[in-house]
């Protein structure tokens, strides 16, 4: 059964930074990303990487303030956000796809964690 648990979540001030990881139990996923969801809100995509050619893609409002990265095993994603607002406040995500393409969509990713919150707020 693919496991996939994030971890890192937690509570942080506006500037502040904290560093989200996802420990997956299967290293044959074509990418990963993060996805979060705010109260009364839509799921939104965050950002991705792709194992296949290490390439990376981010939700505008995050470009420059979060970092996308993986281990070389493939088997831990991770997602370091910087300069945290409030507006980044929301259940946090981690995903897996098998799919060959179109890894910036959600409908492409098959598994799931739980979700971690983070909240930002002075």
């Amino acid at each position: 059964q693919v496991q996939l648990l994030e971890s890192g979540g937690g509570s942080a001030q506006p500037g502040d930074s904290l560093r989200l990881s996802c420990a997956s139990s299967e290293r044959t996923f074509k990418a990963m990303g993060w996805f979060r969801q705010a109260p009364g809100k839509e799921r939104e995509f965050v950002a991705r990487l792709s194992w296949i050619d290490k390439s990376t893609y981010y939700l505008e409002s995050v470009k420059g303030r979060f970092f996308i990265s993986g281990d070389d095993a493939r088997t831990t994603l991770y997602l370091q956000m910087n300069s945290l607002k409030p507006e980044d406040t929301a259940v946090y995500y981690c995903a897996a796809t098998t799919g060959q393409s179109d890894w910036n969509t959600r409908d492409v990713y098959n598994f799931w964690g739980q979700g971690t919150q983070v909240t930002v707020s002075s």
